[in-house]
């Protein structure tokens, strides 16, 4: 960038591979082609003059470009000195203060000299951690002319800047905490060591090759050799991981530590990509979303790798334990009042499958970032976490049909308040008015999902409360498989609302509806309205209501929820046969 300091020459060297006689002002803007250069990719090189070009003509070239060369003269220590005292600064001034633009610094005219000016400009590298590297070249003899590009593109594709501080010569926190993540997702047992085939499968993944068995001791060797507690039990510990890529940042291979930091979704801000957590997935209207069966297996490795004591639950270490590759704990306390848990409370191996399906059905894209973080794409060997998805076929398409593939059901719960809604919900997950009393209320859920069976098929049942407010029922809240209408059978008031419910927005619908006298254990009262319960239930075609109750000494029964779950499955048959349906569902408790 400076005048007289040969930057044109070594441009037009690169060109030519020889010394040009006449030397313009400035070169002409070239590009590298992408297949002649060793990274793959496309250089565009721009050259300014001063005699040509005004200040805002090179601040617009400078604000635009992705590497700057400052060249000096390694003869001249006035041009050297202007490297900090004029350029450095007016780059700054001229490039966005959160996008750091890598610069290397260009010693030309080193066959003018015997010695090197390394020693001058290494004070300079250390003052500014812009600053990538330092080549000394000639553009009359060609010497480092190729390198010198080579590291401008290195620069850009695998930047030092993100992972390491000259000053503290140490890696930066960010990216400390990136391979941190990398290690514990290819850790596959979760023991704390890298053992001799996850780090075959690690190096088969970033690099598409695996490492010979020499090769592996060779690098536990250089490990042990440097560090105390690098290597254990033949395994490469964190400690060790991380040592290796300083050795390989500090010995100028900053692109093997780039190469499975993008490989394990990273970009250039060391922050996972939104196209690797959100990559492309298409749900076209009344379809649902589901994990196929590759996804609930790498989910139940990933359960079975932090259940360490075998119990088939996660207690609240195990599971912060598992959550640890996220940048924030995605679980809160209502979950393990949505789910199965065990009598301590933590969630069960169903239970922690069941709020996995859940996220599945109610926002895909929350699905698919919970996988990326856990490096599904990676460790099941697929192209991104969308493989994992099932999208249903539309529900119409099913209607026709009269059968289904889905495996998960919608049934959307209405009921005033003091209805029994909760307790329903809570009593599907096992749970008896006594052990519902313990919930407090800010963990308190307006989910449940579980398994049922139906006819031998396993099938999750997504109960939702939906909330009372009849004027204000939005489409989610309308879009189910089943309808659950739960009245007080104690509350002479109570059934008003379910039937306003049904006649205001399923009296028509294809959607199969169910009746549930709630609190069953009270003594049953006549409902204020028109018609009783059964005779409502009988105008309108649909099974009889079901009385129910949680206030039970044990479990409570899940005779109804399998009922649902089959009215769910059989939309077609439950609405318009209503007493020979009614008998199919007897005869499947």
């Amino acid at each position: 960038m400076q005048k007289k300091v040969g930057k044109t020459s070594l441009i037009m060297s690169l060109v030519s591979e020889e010394f040009p006689d006449l030397v313009p002002y400035r070169a002409e803007e070239i590009t590298i082609p992408a297949d002649v250069t060793p990274e793959r990719v496309p250089t565009h090189i721009v050259d300014y003059s001063e005699a040509e070009q005004t200040d805002e003509q090179l601040f617009q070239e400078i604000s635009k470009a992705n590497v700057i060369c400052i060249v000096y003269s390694v003869n001249n220590k006035k041009s050297i000195e202007k490297v900090t005292s004029h350029w450095i600064p007016l780059i700054t001034e001229n490039t966005d203060k959160d996008s750091r633009v890598p610069l290397i610094l260009v010693g030309n005219k080193s066959d003018l000299v015997e010695h090197s000016s390394m020693e001058t400009v290494l004070p300079i590298m250390n003052q500014y951690s812009e600053i990538e590297t330092c080549v000394e070249c000639s553009a009359k003899n060609l010497k480092n002319i190729s390198e010198l590009f080579y590291y401008a593109q290195k620069a850009v594709l695998h930047p030092t800047g993100p992972l390491y501080c000259p000053e503290k010569k140490d890696m930066k926190p960010l990216c400390v905490k990136a391979l941190a993540r990398i290690f514990k997702v290819s850790d596959l047992d979760n023991d704390g060591i890298l053992n001799d085939n996850e780090l075959n499968f690690f190096q088969r993944t970033c690099f598409n090759t695996p490492l010979e068995h020499q090769a592996l001791e060779d690098v536990k060797n250089v490990v042990r050799k440097n560090l105390i507690d690098g290597v254990h039990d033949n395994g490469l510990t964190l400690k060790g991981f991380l040592f290796l890529h300083m050795l390989f940042i500090q010995r100028g291979r900053h692109e093997t530590t780039w190469t499975v930091l993008r490989r394990f979704g990273y970009d250039d801000d060391l922050e996972l990509n939104q196209d690797y957590l959100f990559p492309p997935l298409k749900v076209p209207p009344d379809c649902t979303t589901e994990l196929n069966y590759n996804a609930y297996l790498f989910l139940q490795s990933v359960f079975d790798k932090h259940d360490k004591d075998r119990d088939c639950a996660l207690s609240p270490e195990e599971l912060e334990d598992l959550f640890d590759v996220f940048p924030y704990m995605p679980w809160g306390a209502d979950v393990n009042n949505t789910v199965c848990t065990n009598e301590r409370g933590w969630i069960t191996y169903q239970g922690y499958l069941s709020q996995w399906t859940l996220t599945t059905y109610l926002d895909v894209q929350r699905c698919l970032e919970y996988l990326g973080y856990l490096g599904y794409s990676i460790i099941a060997e697929q192209e991104s976490q969308a493989d994992g998805i099932t999208v249903t076929r539309d529900k119409k398409i099913d209607l026709q049909k009269k059968q289904t593939q889905r495996s998960v059901f919608r049934c959307n719960v209405f009921g005033e308040v003091g209805s029994g809604k909760s307790g329903f919900l809570q009593a599907f997950l096992g749970r008896n008015l006594s052990r519902q009393k313990t919930i407090k209320e800010e963990h308190r859920s307006y989910y449940a999902i579980s398994t049922t069976y139906v006819y031998g098929q396993e099938k999750y049942l997504l109960l939702h409360e939906v909330f009372p407010d009849f004027d204000y029922l939005s489409d989610s809240d309308l879009a189910c498989d089943v309808v659950c209408l739960v009245y007080d059978a104690s509350n002479p008031y109570s059934f008003e609302y379910c039937a306003k419910v049904f006649k205001q927005y399923f009296m028509d619908s294809k959607t199969p509806c169910m009746m549930i006298a709630a609190k069953s254990d009270l003594p049953e009262v006549k409902q204020m309205y028109g018609c009783s319960p059964l005779e409502f239930c009988r105008r309108h075609k649909m099974p009889p209501p079901q009385s129910f109750t949680c206030n039970t000494a044990g479990d409570p029964s899940r005779e109804i929820y399998t009922k649902l779950t089959t009215m769910a499955m059989y939309p077609y048959v439950s609405r318009h046969s209503c007493n020979t349906f009614i008998h199919k569902l007897s005869s499947l408790i």
